[in-house]
């Protein structure tokens, strides 16, 4: 079966994978529920049993790309959702598998999405995780809610597969894209440094927080310079110019 053309929009992002045999584990599930778009985040060296477990999605491995990073993976995407089952390090902008796919796929008329998926034994870092603007976490059992990345990878698109065969209205709204968002972090960090507000404060940790914030807004770029615009005076009015 097919996919719905708006599945191209979406990427599957895999940082850290361990091993080789996850990577095409994932790759035929990809081409199972019609996605396309792989990215590997620093993959291991050794990859030759990847195509084995492909099993026919060879062509999905060939055309991965590869980055150092997850914010240089992500940096031209408009929506970057990370998986994890840590929720408690995220507090909010959780979802199910089930209602992001519903969600989400109206935007990908107008948007490119990243699905961001951690290693086998630890999932998404704290830093990886910044970089997400959304979440998913998906239900499992508490006595052993740990799943194969491959699995987790299913469950995920198996939801947006869903969505996509059924009646889906498009939302024209264009969200900024990661780099437009990373600059204003980096500008409102600085901002903030500058006005005392992060000293003594953990601010690593607020910074997630602003970053959370932001994220379940989906700002679009005239919002993103709105804002910068905003910082720029506060800047001038703590040097005493304003």
């Amino acid at each position: 079966m097919q996919a719905p053309s708006a599945l191209t929009n979406v990427s599957i992002v895999l940082v850290d994978t361990k091993t080789a045999e996850n990577i095409g584990s994932v790759a035929r599930c990809m081409m199972n529920m019609g996605l396309s778009r792989l990215v590997l985040v620093r993959p291991p060296r050794d990859r030759d049993g990847a195509r084995k477990l492909a099993a026919g999605a060879g062509q999905i491995l060939d055309a991965a790309a590869e980055y150092s990073c997850l914010r240089d993976a992500v940096s031209g995407l408009n929506l970057v959702i990370g998986v994890s089952r840590h929720r408690g390090k995220l507090r909010r902008n959780v979802h199910t598998p089930r209602e992001a796919a519903a969600d989400v796929l109206p935007l990908l008329s107008a948007n490119t999405v990243a699905l961001v998926f951690g290693n086998e034994v630890n999932g998404l870092d704290r830093e990886d995780l910044a970089n997400c603007h959304e979440f998913i976490a998906i239900p499992s059992s508490d006595a052993f809610p740990s799943l194969n990345l491959s699995h987790a990878v299913m469950v995920v698109a198996y939801e947006f597969l869903v969505a996509a065969q059924g009646p889906v209205t498009p939302d024209s709204a264009e969200v900024a894209v990661q780099d437009e968002l990373e600059q204003f972090y980096a500008h409102l960090e600085a901002t903030l440094r500058e006005i005392g507000f992060l000293d003594g404060r953990h601010p690593d940790r607020i910074m997630f927080a602003m970053r959370q914030l932001f994220g379940r807004t989906r700002l679009d770029s005239r919002e993103v310079s709105m804002l910068r615009g905003i910082l720029r005076n506060v800047g001038r009015t703590s040097n005493g110019s304003g």
